[in-house]
């Protein structure tokens, strides 16, 4: 049974554990600033710089690995931005740079995340252990939709949590769903609800009121390099208007797919004896 929630966040500290910059807008910027602003201490602890993301828009094309290998220092001020509007404090996991993106392919370099699993959990022990939190927030154990790096903050997280509870953020089936029928009009393709990967249920829901809903979608759109909403915005990263028609904003990924942005954000709490594997 779904719980909506009425957390009392005042007082409590809460931690997101993200791969790479724009994971915390995307999947968990509506709790986090919901959270920040009813007095939580909210930490968003961010594993790579995301170097191996693609790159929306013609300006700044050639900072992917393919070319100058800049990205991810781009992408630093990107996330600060984020979690200026969120209202987080950020860290790097082990220092910025000290764990590179692994890429949905995987990457042989010993400094790759998904190479680096040991090192990478005592650094973050570390940092839990000096935040201690209340509540920690990743991903699901397929890491929301596959990626070797969501998978892997999922291990670590759960390798330091402890007694701490953790809870996983899910694109529930019937909010996409709905989201994607309120989509009128899009510049981009609309995907079919099966293309998005979601689950059937969830335990906890953060609705987004217009105040969390439209830093949500500010935050996102820090990540310029990343992703795309149709809102008729532009910026020095992507010069261009999109303009869609929607209940809502809709948002594309450098795969020019459809996505609207839901009011709704869902989450699993761990089972008390889960053991990530």
């Amino acid at each position: 049974m779904e719980e909506a929630v009425m957390e009392k966040w005042s007082g409590k500290t809460v931690v997101a554990v993200h791969a790479h910059p724009d994971d915390e807008a995307l999947f968990t910027g509506g709790l986090l600033y919901e959270a920040a602003h009813a007095g939580a201490d909210v930490h968003v602890i961010t594993c790579t710089l995301g170097e191996e993301g693609e790159v929306i828009g013609e300006p700044y094309q050639l900072l992917t690995v393919d070319h100058t290998d800049q990205l991810g220092g781009f992408r630093i001020h990107e996330l600060q931005r984020s979690l200026s509007i969120l209202g987080c404090t950020g860290h790097f996991l082990g220092g910025a740079g000290r764990f590179r993106d692994s890429g949905m392919e995987g990457d042989a370099r010993p400094n790759a995340l998904i190479n680096s699993l040991g090192e990478a959990t005592e650094k973050l022990r570390e940092l839990v252990d000096k935040l201690d939190p209340d509540l920690l927030v990743t991903y699901d154990p397929f890491g929301t939709y596959g990626h070797r790096d969501h998978i892997a903050a999922h291990k670590l997280t759960h390798a330091v949590a402890g007694d701490v509870p953790v809870w996983w953020a899910v694109e529930l089936a019937d909010d996409v769903r709905a989201g994607l029928a309120g989509i009128v009009r899009s510049p981009w393709r609309i995907p079919t609800p099966e293309e998005i990967v979601t689950v059937e249920h969830s335990d906890k829901v953060i609705e987004l009121d217009e105040r969390a809903y439209n830093a949500k979608a500010e935050a996102m759109k820090a990540h310029a390099t990343q992703l795309w909403i149709a809102d008729g915005s532009v910026s020095d990263v992507n010069p261009h208007q999109a303009f869609a028609q929607a209940d809502g904003y809709v948002f594309c990924l450098s795969n020019l797919m459809s996505q609207p942005l839901r009011r709704r954000e869902h989450y699993q709490v761990a089972p008390a004896d889960y053991q990530a594997v």
